[in-house]
């Protein structure tokens, strides 16, 4: 099966690509550096509730 790196859109085949669903290593590394430098976020929407919940969570620390 052909694939689309989600990095730089390079197709590549994925049974036998180790890096799957990237095309090699440096996009890989690529799209972990995004995670941990912040630049992908997971939008999840808060309600008041859980929101002074997290909060008075926080203000114990």
């Amino acid at each position: 099966m052909k694939i689309k790196c989600p990095i730089c859109n390079k197709i590549t085949t994925w049974e036998e690509n180790v890096y799957r669903p990237f095309c090699s290593e440096r996009c890989k590394l690529n799209d972990l550096g995004k995670w941990i430098t912040e630049d992908y976020k997971i939008v999840e929407s808060i309600d008041k509730d859980k929101d002074m919940v997290l909060q008075k969570e926080q203000d114990k620390d």
